[in-house]
């Protein structure tokens, strides 16, 4: 087996960058254990310094083919492969094939309080893709058909441009007017700006003459040539409450089911028995208190999960997984793990699935649960 070691991605936040060691250790972990065929030994991923600088190292066999998906590790900056003689250690930088389909300001543009940081939205994508039965066809875009990605929580669409960025289709659900319309202008604008072929429309939807909600529908591709053959993607936005996405979304249509929980800090949740709006002007508050006008909000993620799930479930397709983050210091792992296993969902909670909690402030601790429909 050849050794190697790779950079982790600088990040602008200090607590983030504190944590990315161990969460990259993790991701590297479940990754490799799903998706390279026992290339990577699992024993011998750790941290070690070279040359005066911090490195994450494992062992492994053959990376320079079938490597697949390694090149995406969120945190992952640049990789090498480790030789040297008399104790003198040389790196050699091995080249990777990345997902990324456009440039990085598609993540990067959108700046707004409360915004889920892109490194660890990049590592939940990662890491629900490698739990589901569908990791090798994103290992081969082109051959295979192409990935569903739903936030059902999705706010301004961190998750949905990540899913974007990977080539996937993107699909998501929020009450917050402010989000979706932000949301839909964001995205018109950016396809105009880098001048891709698409189709776009924000438009209410109507039933029974009255508007229940409002709807981004986009088609795009990379190239004209791709669009010209039909191999676009899709983008399906709807602002309306969560527990209503299987009146805009078809059974079994989603592969991956990706979203951050509120965390009852800054971040309120329609629980179950709670009035749910019926026209887009109903907003959701920033925060749990209740606002002139707006229905009270909870502020424990469990109840909105327990009404929510259900819902989720009958929208994501057999093999398909579910990968939440939320607040451990409002909810326990164990309550939210009991959950999704009354859905009929397998919860991954073994091995380095329970290796990714960390602190992001001093009210929240953030962990990720990820479970896979049979």
């Amino acid at each position: 087996m050849s050794r190697y070691a790779f950079l982790i991605l600088p990040s602008h936040n200090r607590v983030y960058a504190g944590a990315a060691p161990a969460l990259a250790r993790a991701e590297l972990a479940v990754l490799g254990g799903a998706l390279f065929g026992g290339k990577i030994d699992q024993g011998s991923v750790g941290e070690a310094v070279i040359g005066g600088v911090p490195y994450i190292t494992f062992q492994a066999d053959g990376l320079t083919e079938g490597s697949g998906l390694l090149g995406n590790l969120s945190s992952l900056y640049a990789l090498f492969e480790v030789g040297g003689e008399d104790g003198t250690e040389v790196l050699r930088p091995v080249a990777l094939r990345r997902l990324d389909r456009y440039d990085d300001d598609l993540l990067t543009i959108l700046k707004y309080q409360g915004k889920t940081n892109e490194q660890f939205t990049k590592l939940l994508l990662n890491v629900t893709l490698a739990a589901s039965a569908f990791a090798g066809d994103a290992a081969r875009p082109g051959d295979e058909r192409r990935l569903s990605v739903l936030d059902p929580l999705c706010g301004r669409g961190t998750t949905l441009n990540q899913a974007i960025m990977y080539g996937f289709d993107a699909c998501g659900a929020d009450i917050d007017g402010r989000d979706v319309e932000a949301y839909a202008a964001f995205l018109q604008r950016w396809l105009k700006d880098k001048r891709l072929k698409h189709q776009a429309d924000f438009s209410p939807v109507r039933r029974d003459r009255r508007v229940v909600a409002r709807r981004l529908r986009a088609e795009f591709a990379a190239s004209k040539d791709e669009y010209k053959a039909g191999d676009v993607q899709r983008v399906d936005v709807v602002e309306a409450d969560t527990s209503r996405i299987g009146e805009f979304f078809k059974p079994e249509s989603a592969d991956l089911i990706v979203t951050d929980l509120p965390y009852g800090v800054q971040h309120g949740s329609h629980g179950a028995g709670q009035p749910q709006p019926g026209t887009p002007q109903s907003g959701r508050p920033r925060s749990g208190r209740p606002q002139s006008g707006r229905q009270s909000l909870a502020r424990s993620p469990l109840e909105l999960l327990r009404s929510a799930i259900p819902h989720w479930a009958t929208v994501l397709r057999p093999g398909g997984a579910i990968g939440i983050s939320w607040n451990t210091m409002v909810a326990r792992r164990e309550d939210a793990a009991e959950v999704l296993a009354a859905s009929g969902l397998d919860v991954r909670d073994d091995g380095p699935f329970r290796d990714f909690r960390h602190r992001v402030d001093q009210a929240i601790t953030r962990d990720i649960l990820i479970a896979r429909k049979r």
